[in-house]
């Protein structure tokens, strides 16, 4: 619970349809986060714990559960007192966005739902954050992972673990889009269609070394699937293998190899973006490519291939240092 005095105004009166409470309107929201938005299962797990936090801060802010009508009633000064109160307890930058995001989409869909009208919460702006740019593994470092991904002892585990990081390397996808393939995917052609972010569709591109890795991974493997919707890649014990263990084993690797705590399963996605970038493709190419909603979340390979050349111009030229 925020620690934070209840305020001296009151819950105003409400008509019987202003009075259906938060918490049912919340419970609303994360439903159409998931059946009618498809929201990853982090955007709707965080959005979902904000809102609670702002409803238990309400109960006291307000002195009374929060309806409706009081959603509807409030005021900047209220959010900001909110976000403020988060603030105390330690939020990071980045989590107050997340916060502010959650908030603005639920009044988004209450607005749609229950004409709700509240400009304060649009007027809000969220922290100013250094922006981070893509760390991507280096082309040489990404090729010494996979090779040694490949030299497991379990020959069948070692091919698994080589289709899904050349499926990260070599074709974008995302580790949660990589192992989405099911066996109704195979054999991989020259492009899979990937349900992305969003519920988004897109075609990648599947490199011929990425379908020769996939199909030596289903001739070794000793898991068959019944369901032709069943996950294609498995773990040791028969099971949809998890993230945790394609992330598990790029620790293993990237620590043998001396690589830095960057180079993740996901800085190969970025690997594969910074390559077409500065082999000459387009951003928009690029962005239907990683399955982008937004060119700028593509542009930002553009600075981190910036910042490489005027690293490689400097360590090259005579007369750079």
């Amino acid at each position: 619970m925020l620690g934070v005095m209840p305020s001296s105004r009151d819950i105003r009166p409400a008509a019987a349809g202003d009075a259906e409470p938060a918490s049912a309107l919340i419970g609303a929201f994360v439903s159409h986060l998931v059946a009618e938005k498809r929201a990853s299962k982090y955007t709707v797990r965080n959005y979902e714990a904000a809102l609670s936090r702002f409803q238990d801060f309400l109960c006291m802010h307000l002195g009374g559960a929060p309806t409706l009508s009081a959603l509807a009633a409030l005021e900047a000064k209220d959010f900001r007192a909110y976000l403020a109160a988060r603030r105390q307890e330690g939020l990071a930058p980045q989590s107050a966005k997340v916060e502010l995001s959650a908030l603005k989409s639920f009044y988004k869909f209450l607005r749609r739902r229950r004409s709700v009208e509240n400009d304060a919460i649009g007027a809000m702006r969220g922290p100013k954050i250094k922006e981070k740019l893509p760390r991507p593994v280096g082309q040489g470092d990404a090729a010494r992972l996979i090779d040694l991904a490949g030299e497991n002892d379990e020959p069948w585990v070692a091919m698994r673990d080589v289709s899904v990081f050349l499926l990260l390397y070599g074709s974008g996808l995302r580790i949660s889009e990589a192992l989405s393939l099911t066996w109704r995917d195979v054999p991989l052609g020259e492009a899979v269609r990937i349900l992305g972010k969003g519920g988004k569709s897109r075609l990648a591109p599947v490199l011929p070394v990425t379908r020769s890795a996939v199909d030596e991974y289903i001739r070794l493997c000793p898991y068959t699937a019944e369901d032709r919707s069943a996950a294609l890649f498995f773990s040791a014990r028969g099971k949809a293998l998890s993230p945790r263990v394609v992330q598990r084993e790029m620790k293993r690797l990237r620590q043998a190899l001396g690589l830095p705590d960057s180079a993740t399963p996901h800085a190969l996605r970025h690997s594969f973006a910074t390559e077409l970038l500065s082999a000459g493709g387009d951003l928009r190419s690029i962005q239907e490519l990683l399955g982008h909603s937004s060119i700028a979340a593509t542009q930002r390979y553009t600075k981190v291939s910036a910042n490489e050349l005027m690293a490689s111009y400097k360590r090259a030229h005579p007369r750079a240092g």
